[in-house]
């Protein structure tokens, strides 16, 4: 029996003796090299492709393997319509230091081209121009033969045939002849279409234990209308993001067809009734922060919802509530009540809000939001030690706004617009009369994968006979990270004789961002902020400029700015500015 001291000596030497092995096999040199004749940088991709990574072989044998090469190499240039390639090879010997190579030497000749192209669709989708239309151009006639766009044209055909309803659709011609001597080809594909299938009625399967009418509203297309994956889809995605359900099973396959409709089935499986998120959190405006939210997702069978959150942070404290009821449809529409009490301490700004309200939120058919309230706000505060006092105010209000961007956490392409407009007068339960608007809009597009282009602007008014019995909450400051970067958070306005801010009529706040995408998930920016809160439209307005880098999270961008307040008597420094979350 071999002693414990000698299994592990030879383990050891079988040990090295492995990681030797797999040093060497890594650090061998690739032994094929495709040279193409011209400049022709897709074909010698597509070769090399073919053939792929060749390595630890002798010269002898990578002489045997000349054959395979040459025959991968031409059918990676067929592929692309260079039916007559002429390919030379040799092997170059090695030396002490160099392993042996393959040179293949590659002169590509004359391609094949398109002569014809014809495409005909028989039946019912020959009069379907969303289905007819906007096929793929190429392979146009006069195109080089690639045979990957080809297959691209084939397949659009048998895909939008399954997407559209189509399913009993065939391609009863598919032909793609080719004259290498001629350099010409000709393609023709005949599309069979058969009965678009439709859609039938939408069952639910028991023990989802939600009403039947909650459910039945979620179904935004009547039976008998022609199939559309589009519409399964959509179903599937409203049901999964109304917050009711962990997990929606449809079942709509052609199988289950009856003389060409398709029924619906629907298996829905109820997620936890109450979830509960905390945070921490970090920004240049508040410090630190936390934030809480407990929600829970259903109340009772009609799909009603309620919540909580807070935030306390050291200048800033609240805590809301929310009791919401679902409306048709539920996936957008919705009443809303609301309550809240917040404290603020900043730039000598004291105030205390206790608010109650009500919202109807409605997505019109324009895919704009809108969202009529009506709030009591009522407020005590200090400004200073000069202006002290209370107000209680009866708001209705009428909000728009419309997103539309290409992913919800971080966009490459989008804009946000929206308006808020509410008002209050003494003759309803108020102590001055206001008329307050808001508007915001926000824009973002990319050039080249990596340069992006952001803007902002924000217009708002406030009209009043007795400003200064506008509440602080209702009145407009400018500077910090989400306003005019360079200056403190909301220490640009107009000031009192003790110099303290008070608050503004108007705002008007404008910044345009670049970044640019160094590496994966970091960007550099640069950026220039220009804005005020002001009593006159004619004031000076205050500028910022400065620096930023970019991590884009799980959760949305983090952004780190160093900005400088070009204004001084303004207020304007160096400043450091920190803040998360969506940049539409």
């Amino acid at each position: 029996m071999q002693s414990f001291d000698h299994i592990l000596k030879s383990g050891r030497i079988r040990l090295l003796g492995l990681l030797l092995f797999l040093w060497s096999s890594s650090s061998v040199a690739e032994q094929v090299e495709v040279r193409v004749k011209g400049d022709f940088p897709g074909l010698q991709k597509n070769a090399e492709a073919f053939i792929g990574e060749v390595k630890g072989r002798s010269a002898d044998n990578l002489r045997r393997y000349a054959s395979t090469a040459v025959s991968q190499a031409s059918k990676a240039l067929r592929a692309l319509g260079y039916y007559s390639p002429v390919v030379d090879w040799k092997v170059e010997e090695a030396d002490a230091e160099k392993t042996a190579k393959l040179v293949l030497e590659i002169t590509p000749g004359d391609p094949v081209r398109v002569k014809s192209r014809t495409i005909e669709i028989r039946g019912p989708a020959a009069s379907d121009s969303r289905f007819k239309d906007n096929l793929p151009v190429h392979p146009a006639e006069g195109d080089i033969l690639n045979h990957g766009d080809y297959t691209s044209l084939r397949n659009t055909l048998q895909t939008r045939a399954r997407r559209r309803g189509y399913f009993d659709g065939r391609l009863v011609t598919r032909t793609l002849e080719v004259d290498p001597e001629a350099l010409s080809a000709n393609i023709v594909l005949v599309f069979e279409s058969g009965d678009r299938y439709r859609l039938g009625e939408v069952s639910f399967e028991e023990g989802h234990w939600f009403e039947s009418r909650l459910l039945q509203e979620f179904v935004t297309f009547e039976p008998g209308i022609p199939y559309h994956a589009d519409e399964i889809a959509k179903l599937n995605s409203d049901l999964l993001g109304s917050g009711y359900f962990s997990g929606v099973d449809i079942d709509a396959v052609p199988g289950s067809a009856e003389n060409g409709v398709i029924p619906v089935r629907i298996g829905l499986t109820r997620r936890d009734p109450r979830s509960l998120a905390a945070g921490l959190g970090f920004s240049t405006d508040v410090g630190p922060r936390f934030r809480g939210t407990w929600r829970e997702h259903w109340i009772n069978p009609m799909g009603h919802k309620r919540g909580a959150e807070t935030e306390l942070s050291g200048p800033r404290q609240n805590i809301s509530t929310w009791y919401e009821l679902p409306l048709d449809p539920p996936m957008t529409d919705a009443i809303r009540l609301t309550a809240g009490y917040q404290r603020e301490d900043i730039e000598n700004v004291e105030s205390e809000l206790l608010t109650f309200g009500q919202q109807w939120q409605h997505q019109l058919d324009s895919g704009w939001l809108q969202v009529l309230s009506i709030r009591w706000d009522g407020e005590r505060y200090n400004i200073g030690d000069d202006e002290k006092g209370t107000s209680s105010l009866l708001l209705p209000g009428v909000g728009y706004s419309k997103l539309h961007a290409d992913s919800p956490l971080d966009p490459s392409k989008g804009y946000r617009l929206q308006i808020d407009v509410s008002g209050s007068h003494r003759a309803a339960l108020s102590s001055v009369d206001i008329l307050h608007v808001n508007a915001i809009a926000r824009g973002l597009f990319t050039l080249g994968g990596r340069h992006r282009f952001l803007s902002r602007v924000q217009i708002g008014g406030v009209g009043t006979n007795r400003f200064e019995d506008v509440p602080p909450s209702l009145r407009f400051f400018a500077g910090g990270d989400q306003s005019v970067r360079g200056y403190a958070y909301q220490s640009l306005s107009p000031e009192n004789d003790n110099g303290v801010p008070v608050g503004g009529r108007y705002t008007l706040v404008g910044s345009a961002e670049y970044q640019y995408q160094f590496a994966d998930r970091w960007r550099s920016a640069m950026f220039i902020d220009h804005g005020n809160a002001v009593n006159d439209l004619f004031d000076p307005l205050a500028t910022g400029v400065g620096v930023g880098i970019r991590w884009i999270s799980p959760l949305g961008p983090l952004r780190l700015d160093i900005a400088k307040g070009l204004d001084t008597e303004l207020g304007g420094e160096w400043r450091i500015h920190f803040s998360m979350g969506p940049e539409l």
